[in-house]
């Protein structure tokens, strides 16, 4: 079209998720209001690729295999004798994994085969099956041994592989090939897109913008590309020394090849220069916060607050640290200033999962005593972020001097400053030098634990006067808009573009050979339209309404004595039942259930706040969390030991019990089943325990975790409940607070046992968690034989199984476990005779025997025909089932035992 006018393209890359990446998203926002077409390129964290448009960016996320990575380690292994022998046939981790499926389906075969000959119900008294039943055992339990030898030996000699892997050999390719990795993944996406500026940032981008510009020129387009360096590689204490190898190669490889170079400070420009001998002086530009973003986000009343997150009131001294928590960060040496500074809080805003250096910082809080005095907050979007700590009183900049550090001045610090916070610092050139030449702060030495509580107290004794020193002038200094103008000049220079308008028209004039022009578009900077709030999951369809009363929004008059929060497990919807037991008890309660859910049928529980799995990592949840947690509820009862803030800090209740009790929270611990049953003893006491039919990893993973537990709840000092009673012999000191049902929804005015075949239903949620596979063959074979209806209903959504046990006239529960569960009760209270096996000894210690049908799966027939023999009885049964779940389980007598923890 001949008056038509296209901008000029631009490709951002950034290796994260780009969310967390804000040099990278508003280096994109920057150019597309200058009018470029941008095109912002980073990691998806799913298998497929994502687009979407933001602010006039298209976003791009692309999966990054590890198929590089794999390569080398694969090539790295050892293959003589030792090896080939340990290896046993498996050449890699996938191989093992395809050998311990093929294992467990082998054990599940074999182990049914034994039921069927051991415990025929045709035959149980033929002598030579029984001979054959033991038999086959013995040889499952040989054929276990050694393939658990096999994986051990195989993971022994990955061990001493990994060991024995030689040092770095110079060769970035080979060093750390993650970085081919990301060419694979981002370099044909760079290249579909065909711009005329390629955006590296960072050292692990710089290899896929040389080459997707070099193929891109190749083509025939005049393709630029400038690196974005981000540190001084060469000096950064890099987590291995591969790392440490690789990153400087890759840099020298391919700096030079650039048609321009920025870096984020002055120091660090020129000494990429002097090391590798550039024509020119790099372009400076510092990583600073949108000026106008922050002036909105510090305005928002309603934006969230690292203080508000935190619990803590006004006048509470609150010290903020921001950014990546690693040893050289000095995080350690503040929370040991911090026994100095009696009432001094310190919150680490930190976007990460809870790793090593994590974990380090907050075990060093425990031993010092202050861990109820430091909080990990979530991230909140870039734009927000002046905003968020401007509640807080000081910003820390602690770590160690490194040849890095010493040349950039972290982004943290323009933060800072946009949030109205003086900044105390340790002896960190770039930082020290800005903190002197405007009086915005105070400095200590690093490392030194006692001078840089002095600096603190130094801070928030002259805070107002070092506040008023944040001038205007500073804040445009250390602004994104005024970093972004020389960059975007860059842009233009390269792509052989004018930079400001030549015609009157307001636009930029055409170029003599037809190039694409700048047509500069009116886009809102990031956060400066409307407000972006963390979002709650949409409550899923068909989701019953919850019906207890809920907690009230924050600030809202007339607020509940007690506000209690109950989360996140809601397994067989027990939290449900829970909120619904103590606010019908109590007037001065009111109750919000969050469930973690999956794609299950069986998780449409009703629920006030409901999360997938898959969103529990994310920053908009885990700041939601905790906003919603420390800033609404008085009480909080953890079920199945699910942690309350998301994945904030860890996957476990152990995780957040700081922040918890920090904030004045009432916690308890509510056990279920397997997450405190010890398998080992109940293996030991139960012939049928559901654990000797788990399969081996899972049974692993049970033992692991649930020795966990029962540590946790015994050093915890909590009050500990638990819902069925056999799991007071694993919880010492627990009380039990019995399942809850809807006992008046599960009515049913059927009368049982009037059918010429009764209907008999079995719903397991896992075959080997209620021994299905042992009982099947019974119920089949009564089945054909036309003495019941067997119905066997499994992954039903909770309304189809309600249905189902109400037209059923015997329900069949568990023989694995020795008690019974929420199953059984509804089938109870629907006035249905329960089969099941259950341990008298464990009823009686808590004075409650319910009448349910004991049996084993040797003795299932003999009690199901006993029913169908005499159906009065059966009908008695079922009418005592129901008297017995009004007393023991339709939430009274659960709210009587939560009392003392409400009080």
């Amino acid at each position: 079209m001949a008056n038509s006018v296209t901008r000029p393209r631009l490709a951002v890359i950034s290796s994260g998720g780009v969310s967390g990446d804000s040099r990278a998203e508003k280096t994109a926002a920057a150019a597309a209001r200058a009018g470029w077409d941008v095109t912002l390129i980073g990691r998806s964290a799913s298998t497929r690729r994502e687009t979407h448009t933001r602010g006039g960016v298209t976003v791009i996320r692309v999966p990054v295999a590890a198929d590089m990575q794999e390569r080398s380690w694969a090539r790295r292994t050892p293959r003589g004798p030792r090896a080939r022998l340990a290896h046993w046939g498996l050449p890699d981790d996938r191989a093992l994994a395809r050998a311990r499926s093929a294992h467990a389906a082998w054990v599940r075969e074999r182990t049914a085969l034994v039921g069927w000959l051991g415990g025929s119900p045709g035959d149980p008294a033929n002598p030579a099956a029984r001979v054959r039943a033991q038999a086959l055992k013995g040889w499952v339990r040989l054929r276990r041994q050694a393939h658990q030898g096999r994986v051990r030996l195989y993971r022994m000699e990955r061990a001493r592989g990994a060991a024995a892997v030689p040092g770095p050999v110079g060769d970035w390719r080979a060093d750390w090939p993650a970085l081919l990795d990301w060419d694979l993944a981002f370099g044909p996406v760079i290249e579909e897109v065909g711009p005329d500026v390629i955006h590296a940032g960072g050292v692990t981008t710089i290899a896929v913008g040389a080459r997707s510009a070099a193929r891109l020129r190749a083509r025939g387009l005049r393709t630029a590309w400038l690196y974005d360096a981000h540190e001084h590689v060469a000096g950064v204490l890099w987590p291995d020394r591969a790392r440490a190898s690789a990153c400087p190669a890759v840099e020298e490889e391919f700096i030079g090849r650039a048609d321009a170079v920025t870096a984020t400070s002055g120091g660090l420009a020129r000494l990429l220069q002097e090391r590798y001998g550039l024509s020119r002086t790099p372009l400076t530009v510092g990583d600073a916060p949108v000026a106008q973003a922050a002036r909105v986000a510090r305005a928002d009343r309603d934006g969230p607050s690292v203080r508000a997150v935190c619990g803590l009131e006004p006048e509470v001294p609150l010290l903020v640290h921001t950014g990546r928590i690693a040893p050289d960060r000095g995080l350690t040496t503040a929370v040991e200033a911090l026994t100095e500074l009696p009432g001094t809080h310190l919150a680490l805003v930190f976007d990460g999962e809870r790793g090593p250096d994590l974990r380090a910082v907050l075990d060093s809080a425990a031993r010092a005593g202050v861990r109820e005095r430091v909080h990990v907050l979530p991230y909140v979007p870039q734009a927000q972020v002046p905003g968020y700590l401007a509640s807080a009183d000081l910003g820390l900049v602690c770590r160690r001097a490194t040849p890095d550090g010493e040349v950039a001045l972290p982004a943290k610090v323009g933060e800072y400053l946009h949030a109205g916070l003086p900044v105390v610092t340790t002896e960190v050139r770039a930082v020290r030098a800005l903190v002197h030449r405007h009086g915005v702060g105070t400095v200590c030495p690093a490392g030194d634990a006692p001078a840089l509580a002095e600096a603190v107290r130094d801070a928030l004794e002259h805070r107002g006067a070092l506040a008023r020193n944040i001038s205007a002038a500073l804040l445009e200094e250390l602004s994104w808009e005024r970093q972004s103008a020389g960059l975007l000049e860059l842009y233009a220079t390269l792509a052989g573009l004018p930079t400001v308008p030549e015609d009157g028209s307001g636009h930029a004039a055409r170029t003599g050979d037809d190039r694409p022009v700048l047509t500069p578009r009116d886009l809102p900077w990031p956060g400066t339209g409307k407000r972006e709030r963390p979002r709650k999951a949409d409550p899923e369809a068909g989701i019953s309404v919850p019906d207890w009363r809920p907690v009230p929004p924050q600030g809202q008059p007339g607020q509940p004595r007690v506000r209690l929060g109950l989360g996140c497990a809601n397994y067989a919807g027990q939290l449900s039942g829970f909120a619904r037991a103590v606010c019908r008890a109590r007037s001065d309660v009111a109750a919000e259930v969050t469930m973690h859910t999956t794609a299950s049928p069986l998780t449409g529980y009703p629920a006030n706040v409901r999360i997938p799995r898959g969103q529990l990592g994310g920053r908009e949840v885990k700041l939601d969390r905790v906003n919603r947690v420390l800033g609404a509820y008085t009480h909080y009862l953890a079920d199945a030991f699910t942690p309350a803030f998301g994945w904030l800090n860890g996957q476990h209740i152990e995780d957040d019990l700081p922040a918890l009790r920090g904030a004045g929270i009432e916690v308890a611990l509510l056990a279920h089943g397997s997450d405190v049953r010890d398998p080992e003893r109940h293996m030991e006491r139960y012939a049928h325990s559901l654990f000797h039919a788990a399969p081996e990893d899972v049974l692993a993973v049970l033992i692991r975790n649930s020795a966990r537990n029962r540590r946790v709840a015994a050093e915890s000092g909590l009050p500990l409940f638990a819902t069925t009673p056999d799991l007071l012999d694993d919880l010492p000191g627990a009380s039990w607070a019995p399942l809850v049902v809807d006992v008046e929804g599960w009515a049913c005015e059927r009368p049982v046992m009037e059918r010429e075949r009764p209907v008999v239903v079995h719903a397991p949620s896992r075959r080997w968690t209620k021994g299905t596979e042992r009982v099947m063959p019974v119920l089949e074979e009564l089945d054909r034989s036309g003495a019941i209806e067997f119905r066997l209903a499994e992954g039903m959504p909770w309304s189809v199984m309600r249905k189902l046990v109400k037209d059923a006239d015997i329900v069949v529960d568990q023989f694995a476990i020795g008690t019974y569960g929420t199953f059984a009760c509804e089938g109870m209270a629907a006035g249905k005779p329960v089969v099941a096996f259950t341990d008298e000894r464990v009823h009686k210690a808590v004075g409650a025997v319910p009448p349910i049908v004991n049996a084993t799966p040797d003795t299932l027939r003999t009690a199901l025909e006993s029913l169908l023999d005499d159906r009065a009885l059966a009908a008695r049964t079922g009418e005592e089932s129901v008297a017995y779940v009004r007393t023991y389980h339709d939430g009274r007598y659960t709210a009587g035992v939560l009392d003392g923890f409400l009080s």
